[in-house]
């Protein structure tokens, strides 16, 4: 009776409340960060711009306000700007509204971090559980610096809210006069009297000439004309700190993708040789980083800028499912629960599975599945959280995929959610197996949709490299369709659950039948499916 009772218990509330606070990054959160491989945090603090990939949920917020924070402790200037606060923002303006924001937030941490006594625990204390290792920065300079750097920010909000590309006449006015007169006199006899009349005729006229210059002001050419300008404020901040400053600009694929690499470009430019450094969270397969051209934009992987690789996936199952161990004993011995007392066996594999490896999925399904076994109570299943509880609770969660997947794409929904249901159709209808194949040889715009639905967790990567035995010299991708679309309400009975992580299973994924796509030199060949999902 009491184990029944657990689910209902302070202690498993207190889990609950944990978890669905922690569904969203934020900057308390911290203090529960836990590095997903080791290197990551060293790589993310160092000299180096960075972009940083993962999948939604995968940790790239937690990543960068954990850097931040220990970077602040170590009073090193940084700003934190969330770029889904300028999603729908045309170029030029949403380059001037990240600046705007940019410039701010480096203002506010002047202020704040950079002077505070190491002894004002209210600020310390509360927000990073440490003291500074570094002596406060010079009062006065730091203002200064703050100063300048506000007055930029309210000349660029001006500019922000100006017209672009305006016409600007300046008129200048040339007259030349020209008087012409003649001059008469005649006298009169009057009673003794001589009366002289003078009379006097002229005309003139004015010989008008007004010269006129145009030239067109525009957004752009402001952000050129004083990028120097801001070169010069990273300097003064770098001379001011003894050090580097950071810039984080957190899921840059909210913005426009044409736009993306005209930002970066921006920043890189300002960064260079200036001691700022960039490291931008994003979605791979949603972000242009680089554009070549003459002159290229944008920043070049290798060349110009590092990544982060944060997708810990099923490919790496015993990695990903001993990380996310680490995340559920944070929670867990927190609220002081113990993981076997409301968890059966199996469960905890099946949350990875369901999960996919992404945290906030893994998170977002377990307090799910608590609901789930709490309200169908002490059944033949048992009191705790079982298997098809996670199974359900994975369902409920499709919902907010598919929202997701609207929200992020925009125009290229539709494209998606096709190709995301010829995925389910060949999964359910043809193989009848929860892995399918993707011939590696296929074009880019055939993997592209595939590529996008992984970032989108709809779909897994499981196997980067798959032999099949009569299709020899050839290469396949293996992919998992999220166990939500076949378990639950959506149960398709006699689907085989292929245990791909398993050592011995690998010969069970190497079958002509499980390949959905594949390209014959010439053709993209795919398996005829049922139209109706």
């Amino acid at each position: 009776m009491a184990k029944q009772l657990l689910l209902d218990s302070s202690e498993v509330a207190k889990l609950e409340r944990l978890i669905e606070e922690a569904t969203r990054s934020t900057e308390e959160g911290v203090r529960r960060f836990v590095e997903p491989a080791s290197g990551t945090l060293d790589r993310a603090v160092s000299r180096q711009h960075h972009l940083v990939f993962g999948r939604r949920g995968s940790g790239k917020s937690s990543l960068l306000r954990k850097v931040t924070a220990d970077l602040t402790v170590d009073r090193r200037p940084i700003a934190f700007v969330d770029l889904e606060s300028f999603k729908g923002h045309a170029y030029p303006d949403v380059l001037l509204s990240v600046l705007i924001k940019t410039f701010s937030e480096f203002a506010e941490w002047l202020e704040t971090a950079a002077i505070m006594h190491a002894n004002k625990k209210s600020f310390w204390s509360r927000l990073f559980g440490t003291k500074p290792t570094r002596p406060a920065f010079d009062k006065v300079q730091a203002k200064g610096l703050s100063d300048d750097l506000r007055k930029s920010a309210v000349e660029l909000r001006a500019l922000l809210f100006s017209e672009d590309d305006v016409t600007v006449e300046a008129k200048q006015s040339v007259k030349t006069t020209v008087k012409e007169s003649t001059k008469g006199e005649a006298s009169i006899g009057l009673q003794g009297a001589k009366l002289g009349i003078a009379d006097e005729a002229g005309s003139s006229s004015e010989d008008g000439q007004e010269l006129t210059k145009r030239y067109t002001t525009t957004k752009l050419n402001h952000l050129h004309r004083h990028i120097l300008d801001y070169q010069a404020l990273f300097r003064r901040m770098s001379a001011l700190s003894g050090g580097d400053a950071f810039l984080f600009l957190d899921d840059l694929y909210h913005i426009r993708r044409r736009d993306q690499a005209q930002v970066i470009d921006y920043f890189h430019r300002i960064g260079k040789g200036n001691h700022l450094w960039i490291k931008i969270g994003t979605i791979r397969h949603r972000t242009q980083w680089y554009i070549n051209g003459d002159p290229p934009i944008g920043a070049k992987i290798g060349d110009d800028i590092g990544e982060i690789d944060l997708d810990l996936t099923l490919e790496r199952y015993s990695n990903t499912r001993g990380f996310l161990n680490k995340i559920l004993d944070t929670f867990m011995n927190e609220s002081g629960v113990f993981r076997d007392d409301i968890l059966t066996e199996g469960a905890f594999d099946r949350l990875v599975l369901a999960s996919g490896g992404v945290t906030r999925d893994f998170l977002g399904i377990l307090r799910r599945s608590v609901l789930i076994a709490r309200e169908r109570g002490d059944t033949t299943r048992g009191p705790k959280v079982g298997v098809e509880d996670v199974n359900g609770a994975a369902g409920e969660y499709d919902s907010s995929k598919r929202e997701e997947l609207s929200r992020d794409t925009l125009d290229e929904s539709q494209r998606l959610e096709e190709e995301f249901t010829r995925v389910g159709n060949f999964v359910k209808d043809y193989s009848n197996a929860n892995v399918f194949l993707m011939d590696k040889d296929l074009p880019d715009s055939e993997m592209a949709p595939i590529e996008e639905l992984v970032d989108l967790r709809l779909i897994h990567r499981v196997k980067a490299s798959v032999t099949v035995g009569d299709r020899p010299g050839k290469k396949f991708e293996a992919f998992m369709l999220d166990i939500s679309q076949y378990t639950a309400s959506r149960k398709k009975r006699g689907l085989e659950i292929i245990e791909f992580w398993r050592p011995d299973t690998t010969d069970s994924i190497r079958r002509t039948g499980l390949i959905y796509k594949e390209f014959d030199g010439k053709n993209v060949i795919t398996k005829n499916v049922p139209e109706q999902y």
